[in-house]
């Protein structure tokens, strides 16, 4: 950050806001103090602008609000943080899901640097006028690494341009969020984003999802129906998995696209529209075309601007970012909270990562259930997780290991479960707990049965049954 673009801490408490400008200036950062009542619009008048504000503890929660509103009333785009202690009254919900980042007192490096972090990805990637942003939507793409970097830049490049874009990449890579940043930034974002997956639409439904139908076009359309083009008219039409539209939707989609006219089926009145499109595929279109599966000339007319979402394996420099937003998004949705340890994060980044971060987000989701406010070691990882270098330096398992006695104790993070703050579907939360038990056993043991049942004992049969309840069969047999 400029060394002229000040912090401003709101705070109440001295010490508090001694130790923050120590910290503070220990990373070159300047910074100035308000009380709460104090004059926050001078402040925030200031020339250059705060880089961001701190809002920690003002006495009563309408006193925050009211700070928090005149804040934003100088700047609604300043990026505020929420310093939170364990003493301090909860903040009012409508602020805590405004603040760009939640951080506690004391402050902890990793979360610190993790809100710094977003603090300045949201800087970098704000509107040149300032417009408004979408907290939600800035989350999705968390990271520094080059390839993620990459991404943002040509988002900035072509959100403002009516050109059709093409997003290529593996699945889970994150696509439909590229594609919304797209249309979050253009001059569209008034209008609606309409998403369809083309790979999830039966062929000869495709037609009628796209283009609506009239009534009596076909057994089972009892009245009309507008289509994906008329819903998006004036705003984006994302065709998702356009690599597996059928040749024949190819050729009526590319007429769609030169003449910006369409007609329902069962209709022959012609439709205008004006729709941008983003398509988006995980298939290479290139090789498509070659093997005559993908029309050349629509490749041309989706492909005017293309990106490309890097795989997790190529930037796993953001994973301990990616899983610090993911733990904050369960937190934040009242599903409980977890903390990763060194050596967890470690093994992670050693892992290929298939699913990308859709699969990093199941993985954290899992976690989550199995150690509710619990802390992560690597050793509680599903063993695929697991890198034997990783394992070999971390100290012994802390807690799940046979006891003296020889039994087996409950795992400690389930020892002493917490209700979340939104209430819970005990039923549900518990069935789903003895899936992800049954699951991990039976990937720890190679998927043995008999040997998993001896790791949860019960019977073999018992285990099987359960298997069969909740569906579960190893991949790939």
């Amino acid at each position: 950050m400029s060394s002229q673009s000040p912090v401003v801490i709101v705070e109440r408490d001295a010490n508090t806001v001694r130790e923050l400008k120590q910290i503070l200036h220990y990373l070159d950062m300047s910074a100035v103090d308000v009380p709460p009542e104090g004059d926050l619009v001078a402040i925030m008048e200031t020339r250059p602008a705060p880089y961001m504000v701190m809002l920690g503890e003002c006495g009563e929660p309408r006193t925050q609000s009211d700070a928090f509103r005149r804040i934003k009333a100088v700047d609604p785009y300043t990026p505020l943080l929420l310093l939170s202690s364990g003493d301090a009254a909860p903040a009012p919900s409508d602020l805590d899901h405004d603040a760009l980042a939640r951080v506690r007192l004391p402050l902890r490096q990793s979360e610190f640097e993790a809100a710094l972090q977003k603090v300045k990805t949201y800087r970098e990637n704000r509107h040149q006028e300032g417009s408004p942003r979408s907290l939600e939507l800035f989350r999705s793409l968390v990271g520094s690494s080059a390839g993620i970097q990459r991404v943002r830049n040509m988002i900035e490049m072509v959100a403002r341009s009516d050109a059709n874009v093409l997003i290529v990449g593996e699945s889970g890579t994150g696509k439909e969020v590229v594609a919304r940043h797209v249309h979050h930034h253009s001059n569209r974002r008034s209008k609606p984003f309409v998403p369809l997956n083309c790979g999830a639409i039966p062929p000869d439904l495709l037609e009628s999802e796209l283009f609506g139908h009239e009534k009596g076009a076909f057994t089972g359309a009892i009245a009309s129906r507008q289509g994906r083009f008329e819903m998006a008219d004036g705003g984006t039409l994302f065709l998702d998995e356009i690599g597996d539209m059928s040749l024949n939707m190819q050729v009526k989609l590319l007429r769609v696209l030169q003449e910006r006219t369409f007609e329902r089926v069962g209709s022959n009145k012609s439709h205008s529209v004006n729709v941008r499109i983003i398509a988006a595929t995980h298939v290479n279109l290139d090789q498509a075309i070659r093997e005559g599966r993908f029309r050349e000339d629509l490749f041309y007319r989706l492909n005017v601007f293309p990106i490309e979402t890097p795989p997790l394996r190529a930037r796993t420099e953001d994973l301990p970012l990616l899983v610090n937003d993911l733990v904050e998004r369960l937190d934040h949705e009242g599903r409980g909270t977890i903390r990763l340890t060194q050596s967890c994060i470690d093994s992670l980044t050693e892992y290929n990562w298939p699913g990308n971060v859709r699969e990093l987000a199941n993985l954290v989701e899992r976690l989550s259930i199995l150690y509710p406010n619990g802390v992560v070691d690597v050793h509680d990882l599903p063993e695929k997780y697991r890198s034997a270098q990783v394992v070999a330096r971390a100290p012994a398992k802390p807690y799940g290991a046979p006891a003296a006695s020889g039994e087996v104790p409950p795992p400690a993070a389930l020892a002493n479960p917490r209700l979340p703050r939104a209430g819970i579907d005990l039923k549900e939360h518990l069935t789903v707990i003895e899936r992800d038990l049954i699951l991990q056993a039976l990937e720890e043991t190679d998927w043995v049965v008999a040997h998993a049942a001896k790791k949860l004992c019960m019977g073999r049969t018992t285990l099987v049954e359960k298997m069969r309840k909740f569906d579960l069969v190893r991949e790939g047999i």
